[in-house]
């Protein structure tokens, strides 16, 4: 099950990829967009909508990169259920034109599975169903059943040895999922109109869309205990701790997968650390100019104004329950130092800090600062020197209370000043790594491909999220579910023919403008054309 979870992730962006070719002329996608989310239960973390229009299924067999990357099998069984069903002459003139929702659930069995959400044109008679399944050679058996007193169908696809479940929900709205408990949950949700799922574009920004992802951020946290068996991994940890809903819209690229859109923050739980950053303006990124050649994941963050944010930082400690640990330990700094430490680092922080983890394991935090020869001064205050430009704090958790959840993982680094930047990690030997790095010019931005990667996102942003899908393979190995990580390793081709995905998220209006870029590989970008 997991293993076709992943595929269906995968599908949901493969899907919007492929679409946009066939997809530029297309006409105004199906109305009432709003009365179908609203029959999608809340526990979904993901929601792709797209125009259910003939041409569109054409991709399936004739794209090579769709079949790459969800893989032979479960293509055929797209193809067969296409061909069957979805396709079936008797059944077109009621779906053609109207907009798909695949969204994805979780279940009580740890899993995740997804429900295909649509509506039809009035006059449509599920029991069309029943007729069309007693027609010889149709390669499907229809059940009419009952789903706690509402007429629903079980279809059973003899090539494929599945059932696939349809409801009909009231006003033309139908559900079908191969998960029954999904179908059972579908039908027994009832939508609160005090209670935001999901994000809608207006009904012109939908009508001129090719395809939207919504994303409900209180949901993607459980998405990835799905995923991983690694509960503690960072990848996107701060994102998946954001309250909030993003409504995106796909942008043709032909070397590129992008959608760009709106993150919506819940105000009434705005106390995720991610929130600090709606009070900053956009600002150009820099450090990832000497980020390592093998860096697997990364995340910046862009501050236009430092001291604002130390004080909207302190005023989040507040909230989260950490003042008191903070103003202890900051207040031993001061009788030990007589100086305000923390007032004194912030008149010295730059506009930006990162944090990097490296497909061997390593974990870095880069800092930009003004002054390298004044930060060093004031960390030789409050730490056990090696030489003139590292040592190690004498304080434990000092960095989360400088500069936020981020740089929780580093309890009492090792630190060195080069240049303008402080780095910290979590041994000498790490910090010794970068150094060689830094000083060997071993960087990512060496490479055309990263560069490539790099002009398709914005120059400026508040918190920019990358991953390099090579680099970070051993780090999927070690932390997902051993079945889904063999499959991204090891399909040919897969998911290696991409690049790199980022995330960035822009203040705009307290909320985030965000875009999404997915990029493949060069060579296999010249392998399609």
């Amino acid at each position: 099950m997991k293993k076709q979870i992943i595929i269906t992730l995968i599908l949901i962006l493969a899907t919007a990829y492929v679409t946009v070719v066939y997809f530029k002329n297309l006409n105004p996608p199906g109305m009432r967009t709003s009365q179908i989310m609203q029959a999608i239960p809340d526990n979904a973390s993901l929601i792709f909508e797209f125009n259910n229009d003939k041409g569109f299924y054409s991709i399936f067999n004739d794209n090579p990169l769709f079949g790459s990357i969800i893989g032979k099998q479960k293509l055929d069984e797209l193809d067969t259920l296409k061909h069957l069903i979805i396709q079936n002459p008797s059944l077109e003139k009621y779906f053609a034109g109207q907009n798909l929702f695949i969204s994805v659930h979780p279940t009580q069995a740890n899993n995740l599975d997804i429900i295909l959400t649509t509506s039809s044109s009035n006059g449509f008679d599920a029991s069309v169903l029943e007729d069309l399944a007693k027609t010889p050679n149709s390669g499907f058996v229809v059940t009419p059943i009952k789903v706690t007193g509402k007429q629903g169908y079980n279809i059973y696809i003899n090539s494929l040895k599945k059932r696939f479940y349809v409801l009909n929900k009231e006003d033309n709205i139908f559900s079908g999922s191969f998960s029954k408990e999904l179908i059972d949950n579908s039908l027994n949700y009832k939508s609160s109109q005090d209670k935001k799922t999901f994000e809608l574009l207006s009904e012109q920004q939908n009508a001129n869309s090719l395809a939207n992802l919504y994303v409900n951020y209180n949901q993607v946290s459980l998405l990835f205990d799905h995923l991983f068996q690694n509960k503690n991994n960072d990848i996107f940890k701060t994102l998946r701790q954001l309250s909030g809903l993003a409504t995106l819209s796909l942008n043709y690229r032909n070397e590129a997968l992008m959608f760009n859109g709106s993150t919506i923050i819940n105000q009434d739980e705005a106390q995720g650390y991610l929130s600090l950053f709606i009070n900053q303006q956009p600002v150009e990124n820099h450090l990832k100019d000497i980020f390592p050649s093998t860096t697997a994941y990364s995340v910046n963050f862009g501050l236009s104004d430092p001291i604002k944010f130390s004080s909207d930082l302190s005023d989040w400690f507040s909230k989260n329950g950490f003042n008191k640990e903070k103003d202890e330990l900051l207040n031993r700094i001061k009788a030990k130092t007589g100086t305000n430490f923390k007032k004194d680092f912030n008149k010295l922080l730059a506009n930006e800090f990162a944090v990097v983890t490296t497909r061997y394991f390593e974990k870095f935090a880069i800092i930009g600062v003004k002054d390298g020869t004044k930060i060093k001064s004031l960390l030789g205050t409050i730490s056990t020197m090696s030489d003139e430009n590292s040592g190690q704090l004498n304080y434990d958790k000092l960095p989360f209370f400088l500069l936020g959840n981020p740089l929780n993982i580093f309890k009492r680094p090792y630190f060195i000043v080069i240049d303008n930047y402080l780095i910290l990690a979590n041994s000498m030997n790490e910090l010794k790594s970068y150094n060689e790095i830094y000083v060997n010019r071993k960087f990512l931005n060496k490479s055309d491909q990263f560069n490539q990667f790099e002009n398709l996102l914005t120059e400026r942003s508040n918190i920019s999220y990358s991953v390099n899908l090579k680099n970070t393979q051993p780090i999927l190995d070690r932390d997902m579910n051993t079945d889904i990580s063999e499959d991204i390793k090891n399909n040919e081709p897969g998911l290696k023919d991409f690049y790199a995905l980022s995330i960035q998220l822009t203040s705009a209006d307290k909320n985030f403008y965000t875009n999404l870029c997915l990029k493949l590989n060069t060579d296999t970008t010249d392998r399609k054309k």
